[in-house]
Order: C-alpha cells, then structure tokens, then sequence
C-alpha cells in the first residue's frame, strides 16, 4: 500500500474521530456545568450524588467505561444501546469528561470574588442574572487554558474508541500497520493527531483573544 493509500485511508477515519470529538463537546460542556451547579447545591444529596459521579468518572479508566456502555447493558440486561457503535461510544466520552469539565467550571466559579456577587445585588440583578450575566463570562475566560488542555487530551483520547471496535482514526491505523507489517500507519496516524491538535489550538487560541474583555 502506497503512501497516498494510507493518507487516503485515514482520511476516513478522521471522520468518524471528528464525530467523536465535536459530539463530545457538544454534549460534555453543558453537562458539565450542570454537575458543577449542582455539585455547589445547598442541598446534602444532590451535592453528594454530583460528588460520587465525578469521583467515579475521574476515578475510573476511560477505557472501562467505554467497555461498560458499550457491552455492560447487554450482558446485565440482554439488550443493546445500538448497533451503531458511536452512540455508546460517544455516551462514554461525554459523561467521561462531563466529570472533568465540572471541576474545572467549578473552580473557576469558586475563584470570582463574593464583591461581584455583592455589587450585582446591590444593582438589583436576580442571581440568575448574576450568575449569567456577570459571573460566567470571566468564569470562561478564567477557566480557558484549563478547557483548551482537556479538549486537546480528548482529540488524543478519542483513539480508545478501538477498544470496542469503533472504525475511527487510530484502529484504522493499527488496522493497516498489522496488514501491512510496517510502522509508516502509525507514523502517519500520529501526523494526522499533531495537525488535528495544532488546529485544536490555534482556534482555542482566538477564543481566548476574544474573550479578553473579561479579563480582570
């Protein structure tokens, strides 16, 4: 297989590793910052349930989970999610790095001054808009270069989705090193990640440009 082959190959897998990483985020940042609303919940259980669920997800190998959501409900109760792999998988990823997104969210909240608070209150802002209005935007820009360093581990994670099976970036890779008895797959495969991560960085980079104004 030529070089060009292999490019064109894992061409296709960064297809689905795309899908992967934006549904991912796509469903892991908000869910995150609701574990860490209610981590922070005045009330004893919720807060201990949002507790427990964060210490097992960051407790845990990533790998393991994706096995548990993708086989777990068929051994247990003889059903299957689907059999199109990417919804587990994706189900893994997001509750995954759900667990992670909210400890960061949660320290950047923890970080603003309760002068902020005290001066919206006084301005006769709801908490709700306090919160929304006032605290979230300097909590993002806070919490930017942590955010940027989990998104840029999840484009390197999204290779654990060959262990169960999924046809994305890396198995095919693997895929074609073992055909091929050759180490050239990989080597391409690790060009492809590096590309997908610097591009990953540079928009990252904007955002946080961007968000300047909340800078204080």
């Amino acid at each position: 297989m030529t070089l060009l082959n292999i490019i064109l190959k894992m061409a296709e897998g960064l297809e689905k590793t795309c899908a992967i990483f934006f549904l991912t985020l796509l469903f892991a940042i908000p869910l995150g910052m609701i574990v860490a609303l209610l981590r922070g919940s005045k009330f004893k259980i919720i807060s201990a349930i949002a507790r427990v669920y964060i210490s097992v997800l960051r407790g845990t190998p990533l790998m393991l989970q994706l096995i548990a959501v993708t086989y777990g409900p068929y051994y247990l109760f003889g059903i299957s999610i689907s059999r199109n792999k990417l919804i587990p998988v994706v189900i893994a990823f997001t509750i995954n790095y759900a667990a992670y997104f909210a400890e960061i969210y949660r320290s950047g909240i923890d970080s603003m001054p309760i002068g902020q608070y005290e001066a919206a209150q006084v301005l006769g802002y709801s908490k709700i808009q306090t919160f929304f209005k006032i605290i979230l935007p300097q909590v993002i820009r806070r919490i930017l270069p942590s955010l940027t360093n989990e998104i840029v581990t999840l484009v390197k994670d999204t290779s654990m989705a060959f262990t169960v099976s999924y046809q994305e970036m890396f198995t095919i890779g693997k895929q074609i090193a073992n055909s091929q008895t050759s180490f050239v797959p990989f080597v391409v495969t690790g060009v492809f990640y590096y590309v997908f991560n610097a591009v990953v960085g540079f928009v990252m980079g904007r955002v946080e440009k961007k968000m300047s104004y909340y800078k204080i």
